[in-house]
């Protein structure tokens, strides 16, 4: 038996009964599924173990889960509507984090942007009809017959290949449509909420380039037109936000195919960013006890081989040179060459906490289809450390580490984090002690710092358990950010140790982290979060001097060499342009001051101030105005 728990009541359910008989026995309303088993199921699953169901409403946020799986049927259907019922062949149609796609092939028909609005009439259609959706379970011969009678052989391969010999097969019916599905889904096609159809791009089958090239059709979904317009507002912002954008605009960085896709050049202008950035992180790190460390950019297979990159991280590598018959590899992680000085020399227990920190380059293979700017590239710099310490220490460092995360970001302007922390998985390396030592630890921490977490059950890497910190930027997109990592197996693998208090040998705990991820992403971020008009400490250029004529221009050169004698970095304006015409200039170059000259200011000694975001701020004397940059520089507003 089983139960089922609605608006704080319990229903019994019989094994082999579904979510839609104890609905229609008991007169319950509003239920489109439920939880069951840590999964989420549809009103047509039976229900085959006893246990403990929580229904699911449009109200709860798993809901959204089960609208986007229906939605992406609903397109599929309509797709076979429009173009064919035999020449649309389907690949595989699950959720997004805001809604759902579909991996489709369509004899003859090549999908554009000006296609999806047609796509979505015909969704409407099939959603006016009010289809009611069927689910139904059948053995794997007759699954193969039906879909090779339908002619999807992406299906055929799935149920072939993919699902396993005992798993159930399952497939939902609405009107003439069938596919292969695990579910959930709506009970009819008429309960569908607000969608749109955002984007087409190619998709090779199951991801493998050797495979055929599938067409990929995106789309967002909400239960309400609200919600939707305010994610679809949401994009167009983020449009102008493109970090690609505004770093061509502002002459930040450039990725050149001539020099390699993935490949980020930084400008002078982007080269001034990265440097206060980084100048900055490492002097936090120094004042916190780590030590700065430099390591190479390549290193022996031998090396990697060890760390077992080779063995299980190979197809992320770039491909191995060799070099006097022996094989190197570029650097896909910087914590082989850390274990590696902490190995150098014999360590005492009174000598840990060893906490290691680098700005490393490092490579690793991204398939050209995935590579986005600065957010997803082949080459990038990780702010990566990692603590050496006893099992006495675990818990402060975890809690110093993540105090550094969140004062840091909020140093940057973020202030919303959403923290996850993963357990151990089911394959793992390491004892049962170390596992419950590390995520006490973990937990401790975020409870300590007073953070709110959500708990990723398994989701640890095989060699620890850690922490994820995401951020939130202006317009309500998070970001996964900071990372801890306790690493069980990277000890094990070098034989790390320390001599203990005992003269005896003992393995130490490990733990890898980052506070920004990677300086090319988190720049990325940055840009997109400030829309290019980053804190006056970051700014490429800090301030404009704007003369109205040449007669001032003199005087504006004094105060330029003024500026920069205190180390601000400032733009004089000497082209023969009208001054609003020059103001409007450094606007779009997101300078985040602008100071005018004329003949008040020159006999006054003065600036007369302007920002993009406060308009103008008056006149100010000139020790006055560097007083006043100084100060918001040091404070980093």
């Amino acid at each position: 038996m089983a139960e089922l728990i609605y608006k704080d009541k319990k229903y019994t359910i019989n094994i082999g009964e579904r979510l839609k008989d104890i609905i229609q026995k008991e007169g319950l309303k509003d239920i489109i599924g439920a939880v069951y088993d840590n999964q989420i199921i549809d009103i047509h699953t039976p229900i085959k173990t006893d246990g403990v169901l929580k229904a699911i409403t449009k109200k709860d946020k798993e809901s959204l889960e089960i609208l986007r799986h229906s939605l992406a049927h609903i397109m599929a259907q309509a797709l076979k509507r429009l173009y064919g019922n035999e020449k649309v062949h389907l690949g595989i149609g699950p959720t997004t984090e805001v809604g759902f796609y579909y991996d489709v092939e369509i004899e003859g028909k090549r999908i554009t942007e000006e296609d999806l609005p047609v796509i979505e009439e015909e969704m409407k259609k099939i959603i006016k009809e009010n289809l009611q959706v069927e689910r139904e379970e059948i053995k794997r011969e007759e699954a193969i017959k039906l879909f090779e009678k339908m002619r999807e052989i992406y299906k055929i391969e799935i149920i072939k290949h993919d699902i396993p010999e005992n798993e159930t097969i399952s497939i939902y019916k609405q009107g003439e449509f069938i596919d292969l599905c695990r579910g959930p889904h709506i009970p009819s096609t008429g309960l569908a909420g607000a969608f749109k159809l955002i984007s087409v791009a190619g998709a090779y089958w199951k991801g493998k380039e050797t495979n055929p090239m599938l067409q990929r059709i995106y789309g967002v979904a909400f239960w309400e037109e609200k919600e939707l317009k305010q994610y679809l507002n949401m994009l167009e912002e983020a449009k102008k936000r493109d970090h690609r954008k505004i770093g061509k605009e502002l002459e930040l960085f450039m990725i050149d195919e001539e020099v390699g896709g993935g490949l980020a050049i930084w400008l002078p202008k982007g080269a001034i960013i990265r440097k206060e950035i980084e100048d900055d992180w490492k002097k936090e790190h120094i004042k916190r006890g780590y030590q700065l460390v430099y390591t190479p950019h390549v290193g022996k297979e031998t090396l990697w081989q060890t760390s077992g990159h080779v063995n299980y991280y190979r197809e992320n590598m770039f491909p191995e040179m060799f070099i006097e018959e022996e094989g190197y590899f570029v650097k896909p992680m910087n914590c082989p060459f850390h274990v590696e000085i902490y190995k150098s020399k014999q360590r005492s227990y009174k000598e840990l906490p060893i906490k290691l920190a680098e700005l490393g380059t490092v490579y690793r293979y991204e398939r050209s289809g995935v590579l986005h700017g600065l957010m997803r590239v082949r080459g990038f710099t990780q702010d990566d450390a990692h603590i050496i310490c006893r099992e006495d220490q675990v818990e402060q460092q975890i809690k110093e580490v993540l105090e550094f995360a969140i004062d840091t970001l909020k140093s940057y302007g973020f202030e919303e984090f959403e923290v996850y922390l993963s357990t151990r998985p089911e394959k793992s390396v390491g004892d049962d002690k170390m596992w419950e030592i590390a995520t006490n630890s973990l937990k401790k921490a975020i409870e300590s710092v007073g953070l709110d977490y959500k708990i990723d059950e398994g989701g640890g890497a095989f060699y620890g358990p850690k922490i994820d910190v995401k951020i939130k930027d202006s317009i309500g997109r998070m970001w996964q950010c900071s990372t801890i990592q306790f690493d069980f197996n990277l000890p094990e693998r070098f034989d790390m140790y320390y001599i203990g208090e005992d003269n005896q040998k003992h393995r130490p705990y490990m733990v890898h982290r980052a506070i920004f991820g990677s300086i090319e992403r988190f720049i990325g971020v940055l840009l997109e979060h400030y829309a290019g008009l980053l804190p006056l400490w970051l700014a490429p250029v800090q301030v404009a001097l704007i003369p109205i004529s040449d007669a001032h221009l003199d005087y504006a050169k004094m105060v330029k060499d003024k500026l920069q004698e205190e180390g601000i970095r400032v733009y004089l304006d000497e082209r023969n342009e009208r001054m609003n015409k020059k103001i409007r200039d450094a606007e779009i170059q997101k300078i985040p001051y602008m100071a005018v000259i004329g003949d008040k200011e020159l006999q006054e000694n003065a600036v007369s101030l302007r920002t993009k975001k406060d308009g103008n701020l008056g006149i100010m004397k000139v020790e006055d105005f560097i007083n006043l940059l100084k100060e918001k520089i040091k404070s980093k507003q």
